[in-house]
């Protein structure tokens, strides 16, 4: 996986590269400091997940759409200090696919890159708090250059899914699975903004209707 590090703040993309380096699926990491340098690696055609601020000095959202439309395989990350509903949905309509704010945990920005190289959308625990505070629908907004595909669960979400269809709290899945509580928690919060529900029996219906657990083991859980 080839990322690429577009902001202006040296110290930002310095802390960036140090935590991204420790992922064996990244092989190459790139960092620029301005639009211009952006558009230019677009047009080598090569592949790439990147880690953007729009809203850093040098930088604007209409890069990203520039560089989309040369290169549709660039996969963006919006990485910035704001959270406001307009911010986002001018983010998602200019091509960025998941969003994650620079005081993020930094297992949510690795796990951002991962989900977001495989396809899949990902918000941090703070950008879905916003989202939801102002009832927004990532998938019905006007967008420009992306397609409105439909958001499937990785293997990690399909995981922690099982598990708390199995009757696990937070805690239990964060030491079963080696993860952090707060990186369970954000897992939980993008399970359920997925899938639309808001609470554990809308995400143990689902594990029952796509066939992750057996229907059985409820119907019979009493005796």
């Amino acid at each position: 996986m080839r990322v690429i590090l577009a902001d202006s703040n040296e110290l930002i993309r310095v802390g960036l590269k140090a935590t991204l380096s420790g992922l064996i699926e990244v092989t190459d990491i790139v960092e620029i400091n301005n639009g211009r340098q952006l558009v230019d690696i677009a047009n080598h055609g090569e592949e790439a997940v990147v880690l953007i601020d729009y809203t850093a000095q040098g930088f604007d959202i209409n890069d990203v759409t520039a560089a989309l439309r040369i290169n549709p395989g660039f996969s963006f990350i919006g990485l910035t200090y704001l959270q406001s509903p307009q911010t986002l949905i001018d983010a998602l309509r200019g091509g960025v696919m998941s969003y994650i704010k620079k005081d993020c945990d930094l297992q949510e920005i690795s796990d951002a890159v991962l989900e977001t190289a495989k396809g899949n959308k990902f918000f941090c625990g703070k950008i879905l708090e916003t989202i939801n505070k102002a009832n927004l629908d990532v998938d019905d907004i006007d967008y420009g250059v992306l397609t409105c595909d439909p958001v499937m669960m990785s293997e990690r979400e399909n995981e922690i899914i099982v598990l708390i269809a199995d009757g696990y709290t937070n805690d239990q899945i964060a030491e079963m699975l080696f993860l952090s509580k707060h990186t369970v928690n954000t897992h939980r919060k993008n399970i359920l903004f997925k899938l639309g529900v808001k609470n554990t029996a809308g995400i143990v219906m689902y594990a029952v209707k796509t066939q992750l657990v057996s229907p059985n083991k409820f119907l019979f859980a009493a005796n």
